[in-house]
């Protein structure tokens, strides 16, 4: 019996020591070997840049360039500058300059190659193979936020996604959205008109907070027939996630499994909205509702299990309807959010054109009711809106994965090396736009983006492509009702309160809000 024993514990021994063996082979090879494969397949074709650490990466340099760097200088109100890339992005600025417009670089295992050369920008944007997809760490590394929904899924499961979210915003679909968007907004505007009313003409408001429960009362009543009140739990629960994986650094093997007081607060979080969104969508199915909105349709998709259904054996119907709400939920409002705080700024900072849309709203609409048609001839609140997207795109990077090997410009791209094209960079080169690249002028939109710029795949909010966001219809007719409708009643200059820093928090936003002087026009 002794020797049965101990025969038993030697073979158990070396089952651990074989696993233990073989896990340490398949981390060496994903975490080391792999990596430096995929390097050294780009330098050899003369692409250089920073060299990277065992694991790490290149994101010790990012963090010492970045300490280093000096804080903006307070701008005051009469003068903004616009060209704040390289405050916000010291590290990309500075291997730009030293290793040129295409240069690599990695943040851990992830090798990065990020591209501000605008020909080759036009090549990637005009590639419409499924094989140049999202990248893979935005399912992994940023899984809490995006899971596996339709901003960070690739091939035949995006199409299947796609296929049932795309056509609730398209812009027929849009139009007949416009008096909700106008009803949401007003109830707003009349919680400042009741600010000015008890102030002695003008009031000082920061807006972004009001921006948010606006565009995410809007994004919940079109996509979820629910307000804002009934999700703001969610919501302000995806802006902490939101804040908390902003700080953390993605890439390094095995980092996000670790119990680190980040993970936690991640995981912990990740579990609360998860569980917020089940509820809404069991509130859903008990509703007698004859018209489906788009949470219903993603619920009766993830019932599907057909043999068409795209959707991956792994992925629970719970999972798949969880992962694309919070995928519309963060695109849908955040985004519009920000973009509506910046035009205000802008707005601030520039009274003339303040004066000009305001002209074309009063003159157009009026005391009336906007309507899609309406919206449509607003010719310079247009030219304003792209403008402020150009200079505050509110996503800083379009990252593509080549899910294999892929041909750009003579370079060739190998298999699951990343491809980064810094928005703030391409938006305001002087080479593509003029030597006012910096300048807010919105005059300069006057004949649409081919007339803007001299490569108008070079303007990309958006994104580019065939997974050019799918919202851009419902974003544009948002801004535009939210700014025709306070500028109709409003006035506002910029509180010399404001301190202009913009921030990377996944998004681009002004990190100290933006505080105007709000004042109702008689």
């Amino acid at each position: 019996m002794e020797n049965v024993m101990i025969i038993a514990a030697k073979m158990f021994l070396s089952l651990v020591l074989g696993a233990v063996f073989l896990g340490s082979v398949s981390f060496f090879g994903r975490s080391i070997l792999r990596p430096r494969r995929l390097r050294s397949r780009i330098v050899k074709q003369g692409i250089r840049g920073p060299v990277p650490s065992i694991l790490y990466g290149n994101i010790p340099d990012i963090k010492m360039i970045t300490q280093s760097q000096k804080p903006l200088v307070k701008n005051s109100p009469e003068k903004i500058v616009h060209d704040w890339f390289p405050a916000v992005f010291p590290h990309l600025e500075q291997w730009r300059n030293e290793f040129g417009l295409t240069f690599l670089y990695s943040t851990g295992t992830i090798q990065l190659l990020c591209i501000t050369d605008a020909e080759m920008l036009k090549e990637m944007s005009l590639c419409t193979s499924l094989n140049l997809g999202k990248p893979s760490f935005l399912s992994t590394e940023r899984g809490p936020l995006l899971g596996r929904g339709i901003l960070s899924s690739n091939g035949p499961y995006w199409v299947h996604q796609r296929k049932i979210i795309a056509p609730e915003f398209y812009l027929e679909r849009v139009k007949g959205m416009v008096n909700m968007m106008t009803e949401s907004t007003s109830v707003m505007l009349k919680t400042w008109e009741k600010k000015t009313a008890n102030s002695d003409g003008k009031v000082e408001i920061t807006v972004d907070r009001d921006f948010r429960s606006l565009s995410a009362d809007i994004i919940s009543r079109a996509c979820f027939g629910r307000s804002y009140v009934e999700g703001e739990k969610i919501f302000s629960k995806l802006q902490s996630l939101q804040r908390i994986m902003s700080r953390g650094d993605i890439g390094v093997p095995g980092m996000r499994h670790l119990p680190t007081k980040h993970n936690r607060e991640l995981w912990r979080l990740e579990r609360e909205i998860d569980s917020m969104i089940l509820d809404a969508v069991k509130s859903c199915s008990s509703d007698d509702n004859s018209t489906k909105d788009l949470l219903q349709l993603l619920m009766s998709a993830a019932e599907d299990d057909g043999d068409d259904s795209n959707i991956p054996a792994d992925m629970t119907p719970n999972k798949f309807i969880v992962d694309n709400c919070k995928n519309i939920y963060f695109a849908g409002h955040e985004t519009t959010a920000i973009s509506a705080s910046w035009c205000l700024m802008l707005l601030a900072a520039h009274p003339e054109w303040q004066a000009r849309a305001r002209e074309e709203v009063l003159e157009i609409y009026g005391k009336n009711m906007a309507t899609a048609d309406m919206l449509r001839n607003m010719k310079v609140l247009s030219m304003v809106i792209q403008e402020t997207l150009r200079l505050y795109p509110p996503v800083a990077y379009v990252v593509r994965e080549a899910l294999q090997d892929i041909h750009l410009k003579g370079l060739n791209i190998p298999r699951g090396a990343n491809i980064q094209v810094p928005i703030p960079v391409i938006h305001q080169n002087p080479e593509l736009w003029g030597s006012d690249a910096h300048q807010f002028k919105p005059e300069r939109f006057a004949n649409g983006v081919s007339g803007a710029c001299k490569i108008p795949q070079a303007y990309m909010p958006f994104g580019f492509g065939s997974r050019t966001c799918t919202g851009q219809h419902f974003a544009m007719a948002e801004l535009k009702v939210i700014l025709s409708l306070i500028l109709s009643k409003f006035s506002w200059s910029l509180s010399p309160a404001y301190h202009h820093l913009p921030v990377f928090r996944l998004v681009i936003q002004p990190q100290h809000g933006v505080c105007i002087l709000l004042e109702k026009l008689m």
